[in-house]
């Protein structure tokens, strides 16, 4: 009996990279398909608290507030080593103290952990990840807390880091830092399929890890501003062993997340 769920994922090179296969027939999905929404993760943690998608990507900082509405999937999420987001402006050596600091949104995982980097008080302008380079470019912003090929671009705009929250998480944790999962609504029929979405997104990896090309123009079509070299960097970058399972590592640093959020009163 076939079956159409809604998936929401972003059009950053590693979901389009994960989710090709299963959403375009090149893999067996078993009678499932897929109804698919397309949006910065940001819209995605928006559209996950109208509870509006069965299948969604989430920041972990979206998940941990939604967890009386989502179940997390083993399979296909964002953390690893050498992958956080970065604080950038045009001179590192700003003082952050009441600065306008562009983050790219409420709900993401780069702005619970600058809330818990930065213990000054601070003036967050929410504004979608694209926009904040050029923002801080023009003085819209007096620095920015950047995501996804914003790493690998950011110094050829002239911008300097400030620090890497990446690996200000991973010093104080020696853990990875948790990005973004792949979640699934607590309805009883989204739940009836729980298990087949997170073999089919892990068949999914696997399929595009062994066929690379395959998936080129989907990738290329939704980040079309990207050159190969960066789209290679991001997919290698953020697509890893973590994606195929979280495992025992990975729920404990979401939970190592979920601790620290809460004893700063984030959660």
């Amino acid at each position: 009996m076939s079956r159409t769920l809604t998936l929401g994922f972003s059009p950053c090179p590693n979901d389009t990279f994960i989710f090709h296969a299963m959403t375009n027939g090149l893999i067996n999905t078993e009678g499932l398909s897929f109804n698919c929404t397309i949006k910065d993760v940001q819209e995605l943690n928006s559209l996950a608290l109208k509870s509006e998608l069965q299948v969604t990507k989430l920041s972990f900082y979206a998940w941990l507030k939604l967890m009386d509405r989502y179940d997390i999937l083993d399979s296909g999420s964002a953390l690893g080593f050498g992958c956080g987001p970065l604080v950038v402006a045009k001179n590192s050596g700003i003082d952050l103290s009441g600065a306008r600091v562009a983050i790219p949104g409420e709900l993401t995982t780069a702005n619970l952990l600058f809330s818990l980097w930065h213990e000054k008080p601070w003036t967050p302008v929410y504004t979608r990840f694209d926009r904040i380079m050029p923002g801080i470019l023009d003085g819209t912003y007096d620095a920015g807390v950047i995501i996804h090929e914003g790493r690998f671009v950011f110094s050829n705009m002239g911008l300097e880091k400030i620090i890497d929250l990446g690996q200000w998480w991973e010093e104080k944790t020696n853990l990875p830092i948790p990005l973004g999962c792949i979640a699934v609504r607590k309805d009883p029929d989204t739940l009836h399929h729980r298990e087949k979405v997170e073999k089919l997104t892990r068949k999914s990896i696997e399929f595009a890890r062994q066929n690379p090309e395959a998936s080129e123009n989907f990738i290329k079509s939704h980040s079309q501003e990207l050159s190969d070299e960066v789209i290679k960097n991001h997919i290698g970058l953020y697509v890893n062993e973590f994606s195929l399972s979280l495992g025992e590592r990975g729920m404990k640093t979401v939970e190592v997340l979920k601790e620290e959020a809460m004893r700063k009163g984030l959660l």
